[in-house]
């Protein structure tokens, strides 16, 4: 296999990336679990911090807290709870309510760890998302809403996305204060309640309670992490969102008079649709960069051997090259990482089976790079579509963010903790194609950084598919990593 020696490396930098960017296709088995991938066990890590945030990652998956079940406020009480029985007065901590896009009583719940403002510094934020996508019992091996420990996992909706950022946060809120430490300035938890679906309660929080959540910048533990080798296990990059793609979705629509389909006529709308998404289809968007997509670029070009590494490395140097630019378009996870994309989703046409269609609509769904405006965007689509008569419309309200800057302060503790557990792990800042809360919090002007503190193997990622999973290791050395980061950027004299 001498002459493919280069295509694993190529292959592993491609697959790591491919968790992180939200492309890496879900996977329905279940996959043979040996070595040490089947040796982590819970019993092992015994120290009452350890214990503590089991108890609660245990409870925080036993409720349903997906759309239509009502349990966000109920779970919500409950985390306020813990924060008040460990001592963080009642005027600290603040559940809002709100009503979701479907209608749905959601909460938002804001915690403020006072510090003793000798920084000078306005606070952190620190953001979790308390809903999860929901899971049928009849399709999982196991009851999705149950923390189940088996072969080195747990198993459970939102063990990965997103209870274990809420975990995350709160138990090393509640161990900090235990150990008590005193911050330099004040750190704000920010938990949303319908990330997955509307981002009511996430607006709301920046926009109309920002007396409660404004702050220097903020940390979204529901974005990047590391990622393992497949084959080995070895932690092979860590990944820093500071950027996200703006998330537009059109509707594009051609009428006609119709008439019956045994009389038929030159214009048809069904035919005029395809027509224009046709043109769409061969249309590629300019090439954009900005700091943190050629800084990606050139760190993983280090990493990955043959054409593709040679290509992102060329991109860095340039994204104006274009045969960089060709190379990186036929790999879905890193074309969205070079411009923005449009594509066709959803169809609907016609009315019936033996008469003209007097309507044809189209879904288009477009990541936009950022800088770039929805109505440039909405603008060159119909350009391009080229078809008189083409009705389009924006759905919903699209919201923009910039790339927040690389801050040394932030980037230099990530690398920190990411050390204290993996030396040696290259840490690289991203752009999401995919949006987050974050998008909320940078359009409101505080930097955002995703950083999940955690490393999963591409074929463990089970995130809103069947049998949601995380290593036991992960969740305890989890805990770790946001200790020492907390530490790190709130400690006196830090």
């Amino acid at each position: 296999m001498s002459k493919g020696m280069s295509k694993p490396k190529a292959s592993k930098a491609r697959n790591a990336l491919r968790r992180w960017v939200g492309v890496l296709p879900g996977m329905l088995g279940m996959l043979w679990l040996t070595g040490a991938w089947a040796q982590d066990n819970s019993n092992a890590y015994n120290a009452p911090h350890e214990q503590q945030a089991l108890e609660l990652y245990r409870n925080s998956i036993a409720f349903r807290t997906a759309e239509g079940h009502g349990q966000v406020p109920a779970f919500a009480n409950y985390l306020a709870n813990e924060f008040r029985q460990t001592g963080f007065p009642e005027e600290d901590i603040h559940l809002i309510p709100f009503v979701s896009v479907s209608g749905e009583d959601i909460v938002g719940l804001v915690v403020r760890y006072r510090g003793d403002g000798s920084s000078g510094r306005k606070p952190i934020l620190l953001t979790a998302h308390m809903d999860v996508v929901d899971a049928l019992a009849d399709d999982w091996v196991r009851d999705p809403f149950a923390l189940i420990e088996e072969d080195g996992y747990f198993f459970g909706r939102g063990t990965l996305d997103d209870k274990l950022g809420v975990v995350f946060l709160t138990s090393t809120f509640i161990r900090l204060r235990q150990d008590g430490f005193v911050p330099d300035r004040d750190l704000i938890i920010a938990f949303t309640g319908d990330e997955e679906t509307g981002m009511v309660s996430t607006r709301g929080l920046v926009n109309e309670y920002r007396h409660l959540t404004d702050a220097e910048f903020a940390l979204n533990v529901d974005a990047g992490g590391g990622v393992f080798d497949e084959d080995s296990g070895e932690p092979f990059v860590y990944f820093v969102q500071n950027a996200e793609k703006t998330y537009a979705t059109f509707e594009l629509t051609v009428r006609n008079p119709g008439g019956h389909s045994s009389t038929p006529r030159a214009d048809n709308a069904i035919y005029d649709l395809a027509a224009a998404l046709g043109n769409l289809a061969a249309y590629r968007f300019p090439v954009m960069s900005n700091d943190a997509t050629r800084l990606f670029f050139r760190e993983m070009g280090a990493l990955t051997a043959g054409e593709v590494g040679e290509a992102m490395t060329r991109f860095a140097d340039n994204a104006q090259d274009p045969w960089a630019a060709d190379v990186l378009w036929n790999y879905p996870e890193y074309v969205g990482i070079t411009r923005t994309t449009c594509i066709a989703t959803m169809l609907r046409a016609g009315h019936a089976e033996n008469a003209l269609p007097q309507s044809a609509s189209a879904t288009v769904n477009c990541r936009i790079f950022p800088g770039v405006e929805v109505s440039e965007v909405e603008s060159t689509l119909v350009r391009v579509a080229d078809m008189p008569g083409l009705e389009l419309r924006v759905l919903d309200e699209p919201v923009s963010s910039a790339a927040s800057p690389l801050r040394e302060d932030v980037i230099t503790a990530i690398q920190n903790a990411v050390q204290a557990r993996y030396p040696g792990t290259p840490v690289i800042p991203y752009m999401a194609p995919y949006a987050t809360d974050g998008v909320q919090f940078r359009s409101a002007g505080i930097p955002t950084y995703g950083t999940f503190g955690i490393f999963i193997r591409d074929s463990d990622n089970f995130a809103h598919g069947l049998n949601e999973r995380i290593r036991v290791s992960e969740f305890f050395g989890g805990l770790d990593y946001w200790n020492d980061l907390i530490r790190s950027l709130a400690s006196p004299g830090s």
